[in-house]
């Protein structure tokens, strides 16, 4: 019995993972572009010149979505317009809010807010403020940086003249934060209770053994989903390839299976995002060759936190799927009539 604990205890420490899901976007930024200005005024033609750009902003996860703020210097260079050959170029600055929809690694969004216009070279009088407004898609390629392509549109009217830039770039960014890891959990042994014989009797007892089955729970978390998805992350199988090791050794043992999320967000969501994340871990085990019967789902949404909801460490540590076992043990005791 004693090897047998051994080899539960083991399973459980090599199985025992803490998953943490954090934010890709969230945090301060900073960041630089460049491409093409496509630039009119008024009684002239529209002309295409090289555009160049700096920016920064702070973004904040709000349930699923990305909301933002950034402010922006673009510089337009000059191209000669007609009638008339008028040479001019400008330079754009204004604070726009940001709306984005992350989806793990990728992040489309839109931007509306105010700027200013300043045109220089033959149309120097020019200057005005007007809507800003943009589209753009952001991919996250390592932990601290980004890479956007962006349209933006920027008009403004002074003295019966109007001034438009639209712009089409391409960005890198820099985050100050990276997204948060949990450190890994560790799971506590299985304890058994030992079996203690009964003293001896003063006369000679008829003694014969008894069988005692004890069930033995064995904790093991550990898969990875993207932020807001219950699809599960390629580095998730080797976790899961471990459960299923772990199923295939003890044939009677049964799995259930809990999604939890963090506070954020509404109560049907979390409870639904739960349930979704649950049943995708049973897919991938029954896929693996995990009889279906032996698994059981549920979600527990926000109900169950290991961390404070009101950190953004606590809040990556409640992302997380948890699968349970219950290892049935015998063992014999010796018992007197």
């Amino acid at each position: 019995m004693k090897k047998n604990t051994m080899s539960i205890a083991l399973a459980a420490a090599l199985l025992s993972i803490s998953v943490a899901q954090a934010g890709e976007f969230s945090g301060g930024w900073v960041g630089a572009k460049a491409g093409s200005d496509r630039s009119s005024l008024t009684t002239l033609d529209t002309k295409s010149a090289n555009t160049y750009g700096v920016e920064a902003g702070y973004n904040w996860d709000v349930s699923s979505f990305l909301l933002g703020v950034d402010g922006f210097v673009d510089s337009n260079r000059s191209a000669t317009h007609n009638p008339g050959a008028v040479s001019y170029g400008s330079k754009d600055y204004g604070l726009d809010a940001k709306l984005g929809l992350p989806s793990g690694n990728w992040l489309p969004y839109a931007k509306l807010g105010y700027g200013r216009i300043n045109a220089n070279g033959a149309a120097s009088t020019f200057g005005a403020s007007g809507a800003h407004l943009g589209l753009g898609v952001e991919y996250k390629f390592a932990p601290h940086w980004s890479v956007a392509g962006e349209y933006t549109s920027a008009s403004a009217k002074n003295a019966g003249s109007k001034l438009t830039n639209n712009n089409l770039t391409i960005g890198v960014n820099y985050y100050f934060d990276s997204p948060y890891v949990a450190p890994a959990a560790a799971v506590a042994a299985p304890v058994v209770a030992k079996a203690v014989s009964a003293p001896a009797p003063v006369a000679a007892p008829q003694e014969s053994f008894k069988t005692i089955f004890t069930d033995k729970p064995v904790t093991i978390e550990g898969a990875n989903f993207d932020t807001n998805s219950a699809k599960l992350k390629p580095a998730a199988d080797k976790k899961l390839n471990e459960v299923v090791d772990f199923a295939a050794k003890y044939k009677e043992s049964n799995l259930a299976v809990t999604g939890h999320t963090d506070s954020t967000g509404s109560k049907k969501l979390n409870q639904k995002l739960s349930e979704k994340r649950a049943a995708s871990v049973k897919a991938f085990l029954v896929k693996k060759g995990v009889a279906a019967d032996r698994i059981t789902t549920k979600g527990e949404a926000d109900t169950m936190p290991v961390g404070d909801n009101k950190t953004r460490a606590g809040r990556a540590q409640n992302r997380r799927v948890e699968i349970r076992s219950v290892v049935r043990e015998e063992s014999k005791v010796r018992v007197s009539k």
